[in-house]
């Protein structure tokens, strides 16, 4: 439990860093080449109603951001541990394939039980 909260907690210290981040510094940035310095001020109206398109455009790439970082450096680890972690014990084969028929018989069998074939040793 407690590892979900701090979780959490550092999840959301997280977003509002890289929410700072896209306010700061990278709607800006692309704001310059638009030729207007912030996004947010992008706006339409609709009969008397307001949309701000700047602020919905700072929260996708914040968004976008996010989820980006947690891919790459949560996920992507997190499975290759799990992975890494994971270790099946061989089985040891209890049956071959007849070479003859293709059919699969017993590793011990001297004949093959489909086609009578005499079987090679191993």
């Amino acid at each position: 439990m407690v590892d979900l909260a701090v979780g959490v907690v550092m999840g959301v210290a997280f977003g509002g860093v890289v929410t700072s981040f896209v306010k700061s510094l990278i709607t800006p940035l692309i704001g310059a080449f638009g030729g207007q310095p912030d996004l947010s001020f992008i706006s339409f109206t609709i009969n008397h109603s307001k949309f701000l398109l700047g602020d919905f455009l700072n929260a996708l790439i914040a968004f976008l951001i996010n989820a980006l970082v947690m891919y790459f450096f949560v996920v992507l680890p997190v499975n290759k541990l799990t992975n890494l972690t994971k270790k099946e014990k061989p089985v040891n084969p209890t049956t071959k394939i007849c070479p003859e028929c293709l059919s699969e018989i017993p590793l011990k069998a001297k004949r093959c039980a489909f086609c009578t074939s005499i079987q090679p040793r191993n």
